[in-house]
């Protein structure tokens, strides 16, 4: 498939949001060493949300979404669900195996839309779900104490947030593609709530104010978030749905790359295996996704 000259753009898009989100993983778990994850949870949603709400009044879209009780819904699942579940889970779990168990969420799709739009599980769908399935048990080891850790099965509970954040996001009517940026930003704001409630209620340490902290807490706020969300509609308006499900395959290799680099993560051979399956799914998917796009048929059918 040859890329269009007006393509490219995209292309470098694609590569620079892959990059982002999958080395701020990283960027998490190192925050956390300065902060309780419920104040990073807390902080960098707020943050966003305000980035968001800026980048509106910027470019003159109305800042009210349609739908606000789905969009409060989808905070519930994308904020207070998977951003809080997932920053609990990296307290106490590696950032590299963190993000394979989180981008299990393709398949958390699968389930929800099954059960929730009415859409069936076809063809190698079913052959990328058995490769995650296996791939789940071998990480998450329920026979095996040492690896069932709190942080993993938060992970993949964060995972299922983000699924079912998905499954509400297509009920949600959008006139334009530049709609999600309200919509982001309400569910960001909406869903820190129960977040900030909690905080009285836990006992934590204070926020460590260094230079470190507040470098992490940029990156999440501005590039993470508010960047990282322009190159999306970007991309999406530009490439085949098949190409942008690439993402969740690069963006945890890229997280569990870098964990391994930088913060010397090494999975046992279970785990391993298990992250090498989850990814073998993710590809599966993608591939069909790009062979269905190219016969220009519907990507999720």
């Amino acid at each position: 498939m040859k890329a269009r000259s007006g393509d490219i753009g995209a292309i470098l898009a694609f590569a620079m949001l892959t990059l982002i989100w999958g080395y701020n993983w990283v960027v998490m778990k190192i925050a956390l060493d300065y902060s309780s994850a419920l104040d990073f949870a807390v902080l960098r949603s707020i943050g966003g949300a305000a980035c968001l709400i800026l980048i509106c009044l910027a470019v003159r879209q109305p800042l009210m979404p349609s739908a606000p009780g789905r969009v409060l819904l989808l905070g519930l699942l994308q904020t207070t669900g998977f951003t809080g579940l997932v920053t609990l889970g990296l307290e106490t779990e590696g950032a590299g195996k963190t993000a394979i168990l989180a981008f299990t969420m393709p398949f958390w799709v699968l389930i929800f839309a099954a059960l929730a739009l009415g859409e069936r599980v076809r063809d190698w769908q079913w052959l990328a779900v058995a490769l995650a399935l296996t791939g789940l048990a071998l990480l998450i080891g329920p026979w095996d104490a040492s690896l069932r850790t709190p942080g993993s099965l938060l992970a993949v509970a964060a995972g299922a947030c983000w699924g079912g954040s998905v499954i509400v996001a297509k009920k949600i009517p959008m006139q334009s593609r530049w709609e999600l940026i309200p919509i982001t930003a309400w569910q960001m704001a909406l869903g820190a709530i129960p977040l900030m409630l909690l905080l009285p209620l836990v006992d934590r340490p204070p926020v460590e104010w260094t230079g470190v902290f507040v470098a992490a807490l940029f990156f999440n706020i501005l590039p993470a978030n508010a960047l990282a969300w322009l190159f999306w509609l970007y991309i999406v308006s530009r490439l085949p749905a098949g190409v942008t499900g690439l993402s969740a395959l690069v963006i945890p290799v890229i997280g569990m790359s870098a964990a391994w680099l930088q913060l010397g993560e090494r999975p046992s051979g279970l785990e391993g295996a298990g992250m090498v399956l989850i990814l073998l799914a993710l590809g599966v998917l993608s591939l069909r996704g790009l062979w269905r796009w190219q016969q220009g048929r519907p990507i999720t059918r």
